[in-house]
């Protein structure tokens, strides 16, 4: 169970965070037009902030990560 909360994401999350989470996360990242991955800004971005610039609900889509976080545990 203690690798699954490790694994769980939120809102101030950081991008470059998440990417080293788990990689995997990068086709999620991109669907939402995210597609300046590698660019330093969006590295220290956090979560809700590219979801915001993308017109998602920040809470949707921390929900699809942790979702997708949790099968790949």
């Amino acid at each position: 169970m203690e690798a699954t909360m490790e694994k769980t994401v939120t809102k101030e999350t950081p991008i470059g965070e998440l990417l080293m989470i788990n990689n995997d996360v990068t086709p999620i990242l991109m669907d939402i037009g995210m597609h300046c991955l590698g660019c330093p800004a969006s590295q220290m971005e956090t979560i809700e902030e590219a979801a915001m610039v993308h017109g998602i609900d920040p809470d949707l889509l921390v929900e699809k990560l942790n979702a997708f976080l949790t099968q790949s545990a």
